[in-house]
């Protein structure tokens, strides 16, 4: 089983492709091939058939799947891309940080 560095919900920024600098929240995660979801990054236009008679097909824009090595997490106390640490906090949980010298946030 492969990890992934980011989880369902997280905001992240997109470091590398076409959709550079582009912020979104993450939708899904898919860690056995190793790609995400981001809301609003990596529009691609899909082409549905109506399914049922009377149904609408036609032409449908959606999200796609980019690979996670590409995206970065947003820290959210900072706001800047950063990469992450993990300790155990004070309450024996472990817990994500922000490696920023400045910030040092734990966060989910």
């Amino acid at each position: 089983m492969n990890k992934v560095h980011v989880k369902t919900g997280d905001t992240v920024v997109v470091i590398n492709g076409k959709n550079r600098g582009a912020r979104g929240k993450v939708l899904q995660v898919s860690p056995s091939e190793g790609k995400v979801i981001v809301e609003g990054v990596n529009i691609v236009t899909k082409h549905v058939k109506p399914k049922q008679m009377g149904e609408q097909g036609g032409l449908v824009k959606a999200e796609s799947a980019l690979y996670a090595s590409k995206v970065q997490l947003v820290c959210p106390k900072c706001g800047r891309p950063t990469r992450t640490g993990s300790k155990i906090n004070s309450k024996g949980k472990k817990v994500r940080t922000c490696k920023k010298k400045d910030c040092l946030a734990e966060f989910e």
